[in-house]
């Protein structure tokens, strides 16, 4: 028999067990919201260079975004790899990343021995921008135009020389595509990154050199180098003065620079699905976009299946381009 005021007990019991059930039910806590410290983004060339400078204005701005310091660690050498190779063995949890070049998807044909494999030790984040190549060269070089340049070339042949960012870059590309595709003889002389390089020219150590306009820019308008051509198949908004390497009597020249964010493979999909939605978002941020645009690239931010597209396609067009004109490793 059921004594008055046993139900409000029963179902307290009944309540009890109900909470202490549903509690032993609910998965573990999750650990902190990524990113809960701070993010390595590691620069595989010198300071000063356009991957850099391009690094450096991404990574202020996800940290002030994310509220969390996005820090900028240099490694250059051996045209990249090194930087690539310490992000592609780093730990995958989101909190190391790498800024590639498209010198990265010559690398893979061109040099013999590569630390990683790009298409399956990494894994894409977003692609960040793409600009042209711009050739240029000391003042005191006595040509203006590209078809003067290849005149002295072949008047002096070996005499010329063109610096890149290092050996089995795109920019080492660049030089030997205008050589193979203008039949001169100029001589490449390779730096551990392009501002080492731009550095030369300026000082007219090198003559020459395919270097991007956010790099060269400045020193196109201050007159400490001349600017003879862009390498895309259409003129830049940022330098609509430069005639394409196509239009300057170089036919069939098409180089076009691109930047891009990579991470360590099997790091969490939803940890690279958040950093490619928030980096995309900040290169079409209107003050990024407009700094971009006003040094020669255009911001892509794509999403990580369309980059890793990208890189693919990359790799097997330069590997075409590579046998084509016979580009050795140095």
């Amino acid at each position: 028999m059921i004594k008055p005021g046993s139900r409000p007990l029963l179902c307290s019991a009944a309540a009890l067990f109900a909470l202490c059930g549903g509690a032993a039910a609910q998965p573990a806590a999750k650990g902190p919201a990524y990113p809960a410290k701070p993010i390595r983004l590691i620069v595989p060339f010198a300071p000063g260079g356009g991957t850099d400078i391009t690094a450096r204005s991404m990574a202020q701005k996800l940290g002030e975004s994310w509220g969390q310091q996005v820090i900028v660690d240099n490694r250059p050498g051996a045209n990249g790899t090194i930087g690539v190779d310490l992000a592609a063995k780093s730990a995958p949890d989101g909190y190391t990343l790498t800024m590639i070049s498209s010198s990265h998807a010559v690398n893979v044909t061109l040099l013999k021995t590569v630390p990683y494999d790009l298409l399956r030790d990494l894994t894409p984040v977003t692609q960040a921008t793409r600009q042209p190549y711009s050739l240029v060269i000391h003042p005191s070089l006595p040509a203006k135009s590209v078809k003067q340049l290849i005149a002295l070339a072949l008047a002096r042949p070996g005499d010329l020389n063109y610096g890149s960012s290092g050996t089995g870059g795109l920019s080492h590309l660049a030089g030997s595509l205008f050589g193979a595709l203008a039949n001169i003889n100029i001589v490449h002389i390779p730096y551990k990154g392009g501002n080492p390089a731009l550095i030369d020219v300026i000082a007219g150590q090198i003559q020459m050199l395919f270097s991007t306009l956010l790099q060269a820019g400045p020193h196109l308008k201050s007159g400490k180098l001349r600017g003879l051509a862009v390498t895309t198949p259409k003129r830049f908004a940022a330098a609509p003065e430069l005639p394409t390497m196509m239009e300057a009597g170089v036919p069939g020249y098409e180089v076009t620079q691109w930047y891009g964010i990579l991470a360590p493979a099997k790091v969490p999909p939803e940890i690279i699905a958040k950093l490619s939605k928030e980096i995309a978002r900040i290169l079409h941020d209107p003050e990024l976009a407009k700094r971009l645009a006003a040094d020669g690239a255009d911001a892509v931010g794509n999403t990580p299946e369309e980059f890793g597209a990208h890189i693919r396609s990359e790799v097997a067009k330069y590997g075409k381009i590579i046998q084509r004109i016979g580009l050795k490793a140095e």
